[in-house]
């Protein structure tokens, strides 16, 4: 007689308390990737703290798995990583057009544009991840995590994990809190003059910026310190010749042409380069999503298809995109009721439609491929964004046409807020692809993974509002109407928005 052979037992992935301790990781990740972003202009990838603290957490629950806490970490990195959105909002206030963050819009904002990111990322998922020797760093990185904390021994490994995390979180806050109490100088900044220009040098200490230093590593670092001399070394001094003898300080001089001309060189530089990395992976993204249809027609047809190649289907993802743009163009026409543009704004409604539609798709393949390339921490997001609004800003004052005044300044903050749309379909896919590369590697489920992106995305968008509007109350915007002394530089936003104003009034 055959004896049966017992059937292996399904390991426990997209749970609800899975999704709660996710949607707790994300409160506090999302709100300090606000910050830091509105600070200094940068943003961390939180898979790796988040898979930590996840398999600190869920060891002391029964039956937890190593899927099980991939998806934890899934939805606190989506959520963290759409923080990045505070890259181009924030213009809104510089500009005066807005003065604060409307909560539901903003959350329709982060929520449309983050799932257009969720939907636009998965055919890329089989030419970018399965299909692709990209490196993935941090998605490795993260998954190594996930196995180690699933190990034998891994209690301890977990452990010790967040002991270091609760550390560097207390020395940081020490301190913050040392520094803002001015018993400890944090930064130092001067100007000096090179023959007949001139260049600055400023220098701060932020236990922040150490741990970011730490996750992009010696490459990505050496690079950076190649811009930073070409910047500061060549360009600065070149563009500041003939500048000075006007009786301006010398400081207000060289930080103005630094942040309207020196930074708009290496806005150029990265336009160049995601045009060049699109062109290059434009083949594999074509083959993944004839991949992703024939897997979809196979399950449809009754035909076994392995667990971690189970998409969403593609025709939900499609039909998803579809259905996203009628929320997106009530958005729109939203913004401009009531404005100057009432009346004379059903074509850019259509433009941008067909812009965030088409250039959506672009700017995740170019944000996917760069973060498996480097990592998503290192992605130069901003400068996606920085190209996004460029395009946006000639095609929505083409469409319109003449302006005047009370237009111009209407047209740029419509072109803000279509771009701000856009930049959420950047933020999610940087970060997606890398996600779903730590899944493969531990064998998740990808369509769970993605339905947890999407999770994730929704508790982001509830988090960033009131975040941002607390950052407003409480410091406010370096060149918004009533900033303070103690004003967050915000520095992407104001680039951004000095961007779509210098175009606007160019054409």
């Amino acid at each position: 007689m055959a004896v049966a052979t017992p059937a292996t037992p399904t390991l426990r992935e997209l749970t609800v308390r899975g999704i709660l301790l996710g949607g707790v990781i994300t409160l506090v990740f999302t709100a300090a990737n606000v910050y830091l972003g509105l600070k200094v202009g940068l943003t961390f990838a939180t898979s790796i703290p988040a898979a930590v603290i996840s398999m600190a957490v869920l060891r002391s629950f029964a039956n937890h798995s190593v899927v099980e806490n991939n998806i934890v970490q899934k939805i606190a990195s989506a959520a963290g990583t759409l923080s990045a959105i505070i890259f181009v909002l924030p213009g809104l206030i510089m500009i005066g057009w807005w003065t604060g963050f409307p909560y539901w819009i903003t959350l329709a904002v982060c929520t449309v544009g983050g799932t257009l990111g969720v939907m636009y990322s998965i055919p890329l998922r089989r030419a970018l991840v399965t299909g692709s020797d990209l490196p993935y760093p941090e998605g490795v990185a993260a998954a190594e995590v996930l196995k180690v904390g699933d190990s034998t021994g891994g209690a301890e490994a977990n452990r010790t994990g967040l002991r270091v995390i609760i550390f560097g979180s207390l020395v940081s806050a020490g301190f913050g809190l040392l520094a803002n109490m001015k018993l400890l100088a944090n930064s130092v900044t001067a100007y000096t003059r090179i023959g007949a220009g001139g260049t600055m040098f400023s220098a701060g200490l932020s236990m922040a910026m150490i741990g970011v230093g730490h996750l992009i590593g010696m490459t990505v670092g050496i690079a950076m310190l190649v811009g930073l001399v070409i910047s500061f070394g060549v360009l600065l001094p070149i563009r500041t010749i003939g500048a000075f003898g006007t009786g301006e300080p010398i400081g207000d001089i060289i930080d103005g042409i630094f942040v309207h001309e020196v930074r708009f060189v290496g806005a150029g530089a990265i336009a160049v380069a995601a045009i060049w990395t699109l062109l290059k992976i434009l083949r594999p993204i074509i083959k993944g999503i004839t991949d992703a249809l024939t897997s979809a027609r196979n399950r449809r047809q009754g035909q076994l298809v392995d667990l971690t190649e189970r998409d969403i289907p593609f025709p939900i993802v499609i039909g998803t995109v579809v259905l996203l743009l009628l929320p997106i163009a009530v958005l729109l026409w939203d913004f401009g009721r009531g404005t100057a543009l009432q009346g004379h704004s059903a074509g850019i409604i259509v433009a941008s439609l067909v812009f965030i539609f088409v250039i959506g798709m672009v700017i995740a393949s170019v944000c996917g491929y760069m973060a498996g390339l480097i990592g998503s921490s290192n992605s130069p997001i901003s400068g996606v964004g920085i190209l996004t609004v460029l395009i946006a800003a000639v095609l929505i004052k083409v469409v319109f046409g003449h302006a005047d005044d009370g237009q111009s300044l209407a047209l740029v903050a419509y072109t803000l807020f279509a771009a701000a749309i856009t930049f959420g379909v950047a933020t999610i896919s940087n970060d997606n692809l890398q996600d779903l590369k730590t899944g493969q590697l531990v064998g998740a489920t990808p369509w769970k993974q993605q339905v947890a992106l999407v999770i994730g995305v929704v508790f982001g968008s509830a988090i960033i509002p009131p975040v941002l509007n607390l950052m407003q109350r409480a410091f406010g915007f370096l060149g918004a109407p009533g900033a303070g002394d103690h004003a967050l530089a915000a520095p992407q936003a104001a680039l951004i928005s000095s961007l779509a104003k210098g175009v606007s009034a160019a054409l």
